[in-house]
Formats: structure tokens, C-alpha cells, sequence
């Protein structure tokens, strides 16, 4: 469903997770430090006017400079993003979070066009975040009674190939996103082959997308 995103829309923006290898603090710090939206920086805000857009026949990525569904958004601010996705019946819209708990909150309002995703790199337990824990997020993901569930698995950080590819199963999603660090974070990743053995064993249960793939150029 989401092989081409062909928008993004950030009705709300900013992060408090701090992720070590965060690409979208670092451009509202410096490239888009002089746009109104981002003066303040990173800090979690609602922009009330983008709630108005509507989109025919789009795919519309959400929030891709914040997460949504962070512990510190209030709930209306997430109510009133889910009811203006309400007005573009045509188009299709993705949400991405790293603390899938929230979901539940809301699972009463989601459109039929929506799918809900959640960034599970690993199965592994680094430090890189203060968001919840991978194991955490990947115990409400396949708890979550929902059809159309993603799982991106970018920035892919190295893992136990049986268990890691046992999460995806257990959490069922339509599609699953697999991609290295762009940002030279010299993150611990795995192997190439590694990687595409995960890959396979996916491919004969949901649909992946492979991203950027290619072998580490950093030394751990």
C-alpha cells in the first residue's frame, strides 16, 4: 500500500525521544532553524493551520518530523490530526511511532485509510534512545488489534536472527521496511548478509521493502 509516499505532513512536529541518530532534530536545529515552525528548535508543537489541508489520492506519510504518539503529546492534539485525516477519504496516510502503546488510546477513531507503524530496529537492547524499549514496543505492536500494521526496521541495528524475525511474524504487518543509517552514525549494524537473510526469512509471510542497503562503512 505504501510503496510511494508521496507527501509528508507534519501537523505536529518536534521529538523528545532523543535519538542518538536522530536526522529530523538535527535539520529543525540547523537548515530549518530560520522557519517559524522550528525558532523553538525541536520542541513538540501543533501547527493548527496544517490541520486544514486535505489530500486526493495521496500517500501521506504523518508526522514525519515529530512522533505522534510520544508520551509528552496531548491526547487532543492526536485526536484532531486523526479527524482532519478524516476529510481526505481518497488518500491513504501512515503513522510512525516508537511508542506504539498510545495506539490503543485511539483505536475507536482510526479511518479505514490509515495504517499504523512502528520503528522496531532491533530485538536487541542499546542505548541510542529514551524511547521505550524495542521489546516494549514490539509487545504492544502484536498485542494491537488492528490489519494494517508496519513495522520499519531503520536504522537497522544488529540482532538474533530467529528471534528478531519471530517479532515481525508475531506482530503481522502488511509491510515491512528494512533499511541501513544514511547519517553515518556508526551505529552496531549487522552484517549485509545477515540483513537479507532476515529479509528472506520475512518475505515468505508479509511484504518487505528493502531501503538503503549496503555494508557498514563504520568500525565498531
Amino acid at each position: 500500500m505504501f510503496d510511494e509516499i508521496t507527501n509528508t505532513w507534519n501537523p505536529v512536529i518536534g521529538c523528545l525521544h532523543n535519538c542518538t541518530y536522530c536526522w529530523a532534530r538535527r535539520l529543525a536545529e540547523t537548515k530549518l532553524s530560520n522557519i517559524e515552525r522550528y525558532r523553538d528548535g525541536f520542541r513538540p508543537k501543533l501547527i493548527d493551520y496544517e490541520l486544514r489541508k486535505k489530500f486526493k489520492k495521496k500517500s501521506v506519510f504523518v508526522c514525519d518530523m515529530a512522533d505522534l504518539f510520544g508520551d509528552w503529546v496531548p491526547p487532543e492534539w492526536i485526536t484532531k490530526v486523526i479527524d482532519a485525516i478524516k476529510n481526505s477519504p481518497s488518500s491513504h496516510f501512515l503513522f510512525l511511532t516508537k511508542n506504539p502503546k498510545r495506539y490503543q488510546e485511539f483505536l475507536s477513531l482510526y479511518p479505514e485509510n490509515l495504517v499504523l507503524g512502528a520503528t522496531i530496529e532491533t530485538n536487541r537492547e542499546y542505548q541510542f534512545s529514551k524511547a521505550p524499549s524495542t521489546t516494549e514496543r514490539y509487545k504492544y505492536m502484536a498485542d494491537l488489534p488492528y490489519s494494517k500494521k508496519l513495522v520499519s526496521i531503520e536504522p537497522i541495528m544488529d540482532f538474533n536472527l530467529e528471534v528478531f524475525a519471530q517479532w515481525i511474524k508475531d506482530i503481522g504487518p502488511v509491510l515491512v521496511h528494512v533499511g541501513y543509517d544514511n547519517y553515518n552514525n556508526c551505529l552496531p549494524e549487522p552484517s549485509l548478509s545477515k540483513t537479507k537473510q532476515l529479509i528472506d526469512k520475512l518475505n515468505t509471510c508479509t511484504r518487505v521493502k528493502t531501503l538503503t542497503l549496503r555494508e557498514s562503512t563504520c568500525n565498531h
